[in-house]
């Protein structure tokens, strides 16, 4: 298990999604990018690769597969508010 750990945090190293310091004997991996970067960057993939680049079918089928609560709702519904008022300045 150990190895088999080392090996795949080597690989991200080498990679750039991680990088090492080496304290001693000791190695200490760390994420080059944030929890949220990843996370954009894996919605962004899923996007592009599922939804062929459409917002609204990832977002429906988001909301078809699982049960949203209200304040998750009213979180979704500022979000598209605000993404309503970003495009009407664009233009």
């Amino acid at each position: 298990m150990y190895t088999t750990v080392l090996k795949l945090l080597q690989i991200m190293t080498d990679k750039g999604l991680t990088t090492r310091e080496s304290l001693g004997l000791q190695h200490v991996y760390t994420a080059r990018r944030t929890e949220q970067d990843t996370q954009r960057q894996l919605v962004k993939d899923l996007l592009d690769r599922a939804f062929a680049g459409s917002t609204s079918q990832l977002v429906m089928q988001a909301l078809a597969t699982t049960t949203a609560s209200p304040a998750e709702l009213r979180e979704i519904r500022r979000l598209l508010t605000a993404a309503g008022t970003a495009a009407k300045e664009k233009k």
